[in-house]
């Protein structure tokens, strides 16, 4: 049994397909613990048949793992759980219809910001795993930059400002891909 992957980044129009189904999405929810086919079966009220299909359809995509096997008479009882704690589809999925920070005119529109949020995710998916294939975690080197930021921010606050806008930032920082 392999370690959970904290975010599976899903970059495969196949597999993003083959995960976005209704029931297997149902099921990757419930295999957050190792569950066999009769278990999910009796927890879901579906036929045990169709929930070994949609499971052989997760396996093929690396989307769950076999836990156990367990030979129950003439029959193998097999134990299942997903790879991921939490699931990410990446716009790479969606081949020439994904977005790239190129594309936007304006770099301080929305549609830049979601681009490039995309690309980290892209990137990230590939330099986590390669970080895994190695044994070795990714860089946390932005801890600094965060701190700066605070300050930043508490410099310019102003609880009584009628009317003021609360914002969300998102700040992070990763190695750049080789050859990207």
């Amino acid at each position: 049994m392999s370690e959970w992957a904290a975010v599976d980044v899903i970059d495969d129009p196949q597999r993003a397909q083959v995960m976005l189904h209704p029931t297997r999405l149902e099921l990757l929810e419930h295999l957050d613990e190792p569950r066999s086919a009769a278990d999910l079966a009796r927890e879901l009220g579906l036929p045990r048949q169709r929930i070994n299909y949609h499971l052989r359809e997760l396996e093929a995509q690396s989307l769950i793992e076999r836990v156990e096997e367990k030979r129950r008479g003439r029959s193998i009882g097999r134990t299942y759980r997903r790879t991921g704690r939490a699931y990410a589809i990446s716009t790479a999925a969606l081949g020439a219809l994904g977005t790239t920070p190129e594309e936007a005119m304006d770099r301080f529109s929305s549609a830049h910001q979601i681009a490039l949020a995309s690309r980290a995710v892209r990137d990230l998916a590939e330099l986590q795993a390669g970080a895994r294939a190695a044994g070795k975690k990714l860089p946390a080197f932005a801890s600094e930059l965060a701190d700066a930021l605070a300050a930043l921010t508490a410099k310019y606050h102003d609880e009584k400002a009628p009317r003021g806008r609360t914002f969300r930032f998102f700040l992070g920082a990763h190695p750049k891909p080789k050859g990207k």
